[in-house]
């Protein structure tokens, strides 16, 4: 019996994609036995042009790939996958990840210990070791218009993160999908990743469904996973990545806050990026790396300006080329 199906979905980022399958060989694949997990291990590339599938048949043959023809994004990317999973549960693994010592036995065995929780997210660390924040809060006003430190600082229980040490599993709104551990029986009865956000908030979006049908959401902090945050989009192209965020938390206050939260959001980051434009401009003026920041900054404004049309950031226009 599969206990666990782990789900990779990548881009153009055969390097990360490989480091990790790396790490669930050593880590998972040779440590079978009594008492350990079985795992499947399904790979989805996104119409990847940097020789991922190539490397893939001749490092890892014992990975279930699904090639795709086109970009379509990390929640249509995953439910290609989840679709036809075997395992009891199944994690959504980013590719720019590293599995540590026990850590995807340690959710298995909390999910199936308790069946009221329907997700789990482990902690995610920074490459050296520091924690990297693993808990998403729903966007709201409040954290649209108060600095997300001071939320975090001056009320804990109400907005969880890095900044405290968790001493046992907390109860959280949404876990981050770098790494995000969702029972089978949740996908029988709530239903796929809502595949109408391209990048960024579908996890966030898919937990308030998730909740919303009566599981619980929950943060293992014993449980631990090294991400490369940002390795690729981010890094890759900057200012596409910033608008499809924008885009995504637009389409998340349309979804769940209702039309006017939305668009006063909307006007808020306006004035933030006019803002943000104006002030990055005289760095941008003196070295290369002030011009890099005013452009992604730019580029939002200018987006803006225009509308916020579909296609600016990562996904694809409608009907255009992927």
């Amino acid at each position: 019996m599969i206990d666990l199906s782990i789900v990779i979905v990548t881009w153009n980022a055969r390097d990360l994609l490989l480091d990790c399958l790396a790490s669930i060989d050593r880590e998972v694949r040779s440590r079978r036995g009594a008492g350990r997990i079985e795992t499947e291990v399904i790979v989805v590339d996104n119409a990847s042009r940097d020789g991922t599938l190539e490397a893939l048949r001749e490092r890892f043959d014992w990975v279930r790939v699904i090639p795709l023809e086109r970009n379509v994004g990390f929640a249509a990317g995953n439910n290609a996958a989840l679709s036809g999973i075997s395992g009891r549960h199944a994690v959504l693994l980013n590719n720019d990840t590293v599995v540590l010592h026990d850590a995807l036995e340690r959710c298995v065995r909390y999910l199936d210990d308790h069946p009221g929780v329907g997700v789990v997210g482990p902690q995610l660390l920074n490459p050296d070791g520091t924690r990297q924040n693993s808990i998403h809060n729903y966007p709201s006003l409040a954290t649209e218009l108060v600095p997300k430190g001071i939320l975090e600082t001056l009320l804990p229980r109400r907005f969880p993160s890095k900044r405290r040490v968790h001493a046992e599993p907390i109860e959280v709104e949404a876990v981050l999908g770098a790494c995000l551990f969702v029972r089978r029986e949740v996908l029988e009865k709530v239903g796929p990743m809502p595949e109408e956000y391209f990048f960024f908030l579908e996890e966030t979006d898919w937990c308030w469904r998730i909740r919303e049908a009566g599981w619980r959401v929950m943060h293992l902090p014993d449980a631990e996973v090294l991400h490369v945050h940002g390795a690729t989009s981010k890094k890759l192209v900057p200012a596409r990545t910033r608008i499809e965020y924008h885009a995504s938390l637009y389409r998340f206050f349309r979804n769940r806050r209702g039309a006017l939260q939305a668009a006063a959001v909307r006007a808020l980051r306006f004035a933030k990026s006019a803002f943000y434009a104006l002030v990055l401009l005289p760095g941008a003026l003196v070295s290369r790396s002030g011009r890099e920041r005013w452009r992604s900054r730019s580029a939002v404004l200018w987006w803006h300006l225009r509308g916020c049309p579909a296609g600016a950031g990562l996904a694809p226009s409608p009907g255009g080329r992927p």
